[in-house]
């Protein structure tokens, strides 16, 4: 009778029955010298190692015995993409990149201290079910000490919002990309909450000036516009410029790096500007039944300065060349960083500061021919736009309208420098209405707010225009122009109005803040040797459908200059 294979002294391998290779296997680890590995699928006792901690976790599959109760597997936090993270509850969760639904540490962007922030972010530190680390966190490795600073301070560089974003507004998260929160989440009101949404108050505030001067100017006296329409106007302006204002001042205090990350947004700092801009139209547009002869010029500082020296800072990164030179961040908005200058000129106009006037006309003017050239140029980082968002390129129709207004309002004279921006402005208006295709099969979206402030300056650059050359075919322009503006404005109005009482959708996630600064590992994107590969393909097809007799002959000629290289480099 054999001996027992376990019980043998002769030092010589045996090997086990079938079923002690199961006891085995739940007993101990294997020896790879004496058994072959049993497969995945039989294996019970399995190891996940976690490549950015060096932890190893071993875990029980008793699935198939006590039910699926008890049959998840633990881990610790990972650094890869592939494992899962443990919460309080011990449950499993999945990450991101594998379309597991988590939970989003909207912490991270609160206003806060950096140390705080540092010990939020901590690996071991996970106060929700189902939360991801970010990437920053889960990739540094063992042994190393937590980075001084947190990467949510560092600034986002300009090429990375072009790279992971899309659309004009850079506000549509490209598919092969990753961001820090979830997708599928909504997200707190403030955090939804852009500083795009200024462009309502700028639209409001430029009506309420229209309607004024619709019904004091003398060449639109056939109307005869009341003016409690520039009253009312002006109330919802200044209603919803406050309502904007304190909202976005939440934000500022509960989420200072959201606000960080728009301000080196390349689109959005140019809205920056915006607030000041409207509430110098409000200012502009206050009704002359309660307006002053003369406006305190405290007003002027009050609302130039703070756009004067942001100006200092945007302007000079222009200048200095470096990575948010205008050639690399130019896009329609950037006529915003302009418009205000002749904004800042009327209102100095009104106040009697003269000079001041002027010198804000000169920057603005010098600053405007630079960004025109720049888009008009149509730069690499100039993509095509989608439908939806293509009204900011009425951008382009805004800056010479305020000019040829400003000018009007330091000179005292619609005369042939103003006139000349007001036909510049004309003639963009029309290269935009001729193709309306472009604005047809939208869906509604804020940025169409931007379309309304420049159609109505137009409309009242058109009316100074009527009434320095009045005349049949000036006051028809004028009225059309006013005629489409305020119908666009109602439109608007109402559909935000819907959009944001009814159906609940004015305010999505908004997913430009919430990118990583670098590229994740994850993200697959078309790269050089991708590109080789296509381009290989092509050449392919394309020698496919020479003739069989140029295809020899090529292949020939390609042989012989690989042979003659070779006896050069021999």
């Amino acid at each position: 009778m054999a001996a027992d294979p376990s019980s043998s002294s002769t030092g010589q391998h045996a090997f086990p029955p079938e079923n002690s290779r199961q006891t085995a296997t739940m007993s101990g680890p294997l020896n790879p010298r004496d058994e072959r590995r049993p497969p995945p699928m039989q294996r019970a006792f399995n190891r996940q190692v976690s490549l950015g901690s060096g932890v190893t976790v071993l875990g029980m599959d008793r699935g198939g015995r006590n039910g699926g109760g008890r049959g998840q597997q633990r881990a610790l936090p990972r650094s890869g993409r592939s494992l899962g993270v443990l919460n309080h509850s011990g449950a499993l969760g999945q990450a991101a990149g594998d379309g597991g639904a988590r939970r989003g540490d909207f912490s991270m962007f609160r206003t806060k201290s950096t140390l705080s922030k540092q010990n939020s972010l901590l690996p071991t530190r996970i106060r929700e079910s189902d939360l991801d680390l970010p990437t920053h966190v889960e990739d540094q490795p063992v042994g190393r000490p937590a980075p001084a600073e947190d990467p949510l301070n560092k600034s986002v560089p300009a090429g990375r919002y072009f790279a992971a974003l899309r659309g004009p507004e850079l506000d549509e998260v490209r598919d092969y990309e990753d961001i820090l929160l979830p997708k599928d989440e909504v997200w707190p009101f403030l955090l939804r909450f852009p500083i795009g949404c200024f462009g309502v108050c700028l639209g409001l505030g430029s009506q309420s000036i229209l309607w004024g001067a619709l019904a004091a100017s003398p060449a639109m006296r056939f109307l005869r516009v009341t003016p409690m329409i520039n009253l009312a106007l002006w109330v919802l302006a200044v209603a919803v410029l406050v309502a904007t204002s304190v909202t976005y001042a939440l934000k500022c205090v509960f989420y200072f790096e959201a606000i960080r990350r728009e301000y080196f947004h390349p689109v959005r700092v140019n809205f920056f500007f915006a607030p000041w801009i409207a509430a110098m139209f409000v200012t502009i547009g206050l009704p002359r039944a309660y307006a002053p002869e003369r406006p305190h010029p405290a007003v002027w500082c009050a609302f130039v300065l703070p756009l004067f020296a942001l100006e200092l800072k945007i302007y000079g990164q222009w200048l200095s060349g470096g990575k948010r030179r205008l050639c690399k961040v130019a896009n329609p908005s950037s006529h915003l960083s302009v418009v205000g200058n002749f904004v800042g000129a009327i209102l100095a106009a009104r106040v009697g500061w003269a000079e001041a006037g002027k010198f804000l006309w000169a920057i603005g003017v010098a600053h405007y021919i630079v960004v025109f050239v720049t888009l008009y140029q149509r730069l690499p980082t100039n993509e095509a736009l989608p439908k939806e968002l293509h009204p900011v390129y009425s951008m382009f129709i805004a800056t010479p309208s305020a000019a040829s207004l400003a000018w009007a309002a330091i000179y005292g004279s619609f005369d042939a420098v103003a006139r000349t921006f007001f036909f510049m402005a004309i003639f963009l208006y029309l290269s935009l209405v001729v193709r309306i295709n472009f604005f047809r099969g939208f869906r509604f979206s804020l940025a169409w707010w931007s379309y309304t402030f420049p159609m109505t300056t137009a409309s009242l650059a058109t009316v100074k225009y009527a009434e320095a050359v009045p005349c049949f075919a000036s006051r028809a322009l004028a009225l059309s122009l006013s005629l489409m503006s305020t119908t666009m404005v109602s439109l608007l109005l109402v559909s935000t109005l819907l959009h944001a009482f009814v159906w609940r959708s004015l305010f999505p996630n908004d997913l430009a803040i919430a990118i990583t600064k670098d590229k994740q590992n994850g993200a697959v994107r078309p790269n050089a040797r991708g590109k080789r590969a296509s381009k290989r393909v092509h050449d392919i097809k394309r020698w496919a459908k020479q003739a069989p007799l140029s295809l020899v002959s090529s292949i020939t000629k390609s042989h012989s200059a690989d042979k003659e290289e070779e006896e050069k480099t021999e």
